[in-house]
């Protein structure tokens, strides 16, 4: 079977969800209100004929007992199983149904022998749904009819030389007419029916699609995604979102306002802030987590209100974590950087390596103290532009060094600190750091060479700041609280500004003109490379001593069975 009419295609790739006719649910419901018509229809004929009984009418024997069968066949007939729409020709399905009705109804008309009952009116109602729930091949057949029914009841009682034949006659032709054009009106308003219903349910569809690809999506986001109304309630969260805010935005408990947590709070009054000025906002705000430090998170928000709408629509916040989007960047810089020390070795390091070697010749000739001078201000700096070289150069090697470097070996933290102390002591030429080394540490994994030079570079940025005192510097060895060892490098210079503490372990960031700000980096990257961590903080070594610079490292502890170095 076809249908008889084709629906418009879609403009959209969503045609494997098309609805199809046979399953309108429109046809549906209005097929069960026909159904159901039918025997309020009979019950009402039974009502009816009951009334005029009371007032004294006779009552025809055969009406009443046709009447009484068609009540008692459509009520038993409303309960069986729908049929199936839409109907496309004349069967069974229609034959106890419209062509049921449209006979009944004829009878009925047929029998009567005054004029003060018409059945005839009742014939719009299998027509209309033969129109409705069938095609229009249907609906005209039924229609045509009832309307030769009519016309065969006319003519018989014309025939019959009834005082009103030709009245009778043309009443018929004229009720037949009418049948015809409200079956094709009907016809008309039910195809405009089903179509715009398929169009309603083809777009219900693809909402639903689009809907369920918009949560997959926003599921999969690494940032987080808050959908918040105007009273600050979230009424949607995706995973990430939850985890930066530490939990508590299970879809179970949602919506759920804002302000019920004191730690979101600020997301509240930047959501009602975005609300008032009907405007974009962005800010960094701390979040406290449960059992953690607070995390920096940057929040940006996007109103999705309607023009003319009378709500004013939801606040959509994105939510990322500072630390992760400095990382970020920290890898596009380094994606440079490695880029840059092939060109950097080839350009720079071969020339620069002429400049010192001809620096050195030259020296031999000269006598003059003045020239003497200039050329130890070349050397000078030739050699710090070398160190720049070879720190960039050692950044990509790092980088790309495998991340087992030590990993098998175990390194006794306070034997090896105080050696490479002792070196860098009688190195540079200053008095030896203050030292409280704990030799009960157990030994950690971490590469001595790697050690050596960050403990160097540590040293040196505190000889770089500290005061003339004998314990300006000071290098401490203990165990944590979580029981890891660590190396402490305190020293009593001024505290860092924010911004510089911000961004201290970042590359080529420095405080100084002269200093390439690689160091700092270089000794973070080689802590990750061993599971170990790096950190600045302001604190006292002792309770007696003013508060000084520390960097912290927290070593892992090396694996049993681990090779000694």
């Amino acid at each position: 079977m076809t249908p008889d009419t084709d629906f418009p295609s879609s403009n959209t790739d969503w045609s494997a969800l098309e609805t199809r006719t046979e399953r309108s649910q429109a046809l549906q419901r209005i097929w069960r209100g026909f159904m159901t018509a039918r025997p309020a229809v009979g019950l009402l004929l039974l009502a009816l004929q009951g009334i005029a009984f009371a007032l004294g009418q006779s009552t025809h024997a055969p009406t009443l007992a046709i009447t009484a069968l068609y009540a008692a066949f459509t009520l038993a007939d409303r309960l069986r199983t729908p049929a199936r729409l839409p109907l496309r020709r004349l069967g069974m399905t229609w034959l106890l149904c419209i062509g049921l009705d449209v006979g009944v109804f004829a009878l009925l008309q047929a029998l009567q022998t005054g004029t003060t009952v018409n059945y005839t009116p009742l014939l719009a109602l299998p027509v209309l749904m033969a129109a409705v729930a069938g095609g229009l091949v249907v609906g005209l057949a039924t229609t045509s009819a009832a309307t030769l029914l009519m016309l065969a009841e006319a003519l018989r009682f014309q025939l019959a030389a009834g005082p009103d034949g030709p009245g009778r006659l043309l009443q018929a032709a004229l009720t037949g007419t009418g049948l015809f054009v409200l079956s094709l009106l009907a016809h008309q308003l039910a195809l405009r029916l089903a179509r715009e219903e398929a169009r309603a349910s083809r777009s219900q569809d693809s909402a639903q699609l689009q809907a369920q690809i918009n949560a997959l999506v926003i599921e999969a986001l690494a940032e987080g995604v808050l959908v918040v109304d105007e009273a600050g309630r979230v009424h949607t969260a995706n995973p990430a979102a939850d985890a930066l805010l530490g939990g508590g935005l299970d879809r179970g408990s949602l919506p759920r306002s804002l302000m019920a947590h004191p730690a979101w709070q600020p997301l509240a009054g930047l959501a009602q802030r975005t609300f008032e000025d009907r405007a974009d906002l962005g800010a960094d705000l701390p979040i406290a987590q449960p059992q953690a430090t607070p995390r920096e998170l940057r929040v940006r928000t996007r109103l999705t209100a309607v023009d003319g709408a009378r709500d004013r629509g939801f606040c959509v916040m994105f939510l990322q974590d500072l630390r992760q989007l400095e990382a970020r960047i920290r890898t596009e810089k380094m994606a440079a950087m490695g880029r840059m020390s092939a060109a950097v070795a080839h350009e720079i390091r071969n020339p620069l390596a002429a400049i010192t070697q001809a620096s050195a010749l030259l020296e031999e000739d000269l006598t003059e103290p003045a020239q003497q001078r200039l050329n130890a201000m070349v050397q000078q700096n030739a050699r710090r532009l070398g160190r720049i070289v070879d720190e960039v150069l050692d950044v990509a090697r790092v980088r790309q060094q495998g991340s087992d470097l030590g990993q098998g070996t175990a390194l006794p933290l306070a034997a090896s600190v105080y050696t490479m102390v002792d070196e860098w002591s009688r190195q540079s030429g200053r008095a030896q750091p203050a030292l409280r080394l704990v030799e009960s540490l157990p030994a950690v994994r971490f590469n001595e060479e790697h050690l050596r030079r960050i403990l160097v570079n540590l040293l040196d940025n505190a000889a770089r700041y500290a005061g003339p005192g004998e314990e300006s510097i000071r290098v401490h060895t203990f165990a944590a609280g979580d029981g890891r060892p660590t190396l402490a490098v305190w020293s009593d210079g001024a505290p860092l500004e924010q911004g510089v503490e911000r961004h201290l372990f970042e590359p080529f960031f420095s405080s100084e003109s002269r200093s390439s700000g690689l160091g700092l980096f270089i000794c973070r990257e080689l802590c990750e490379r061993h599971g170990a961590t790096i950190r600045y903080e302001r604190l006292r070594p002792a309770p007696d001593v003013p508060a000084g610079n520390a960097f912290l490292l927290s070593f892992a502890p090396a694996q049993a069975g681990a090779l000694p170095q």
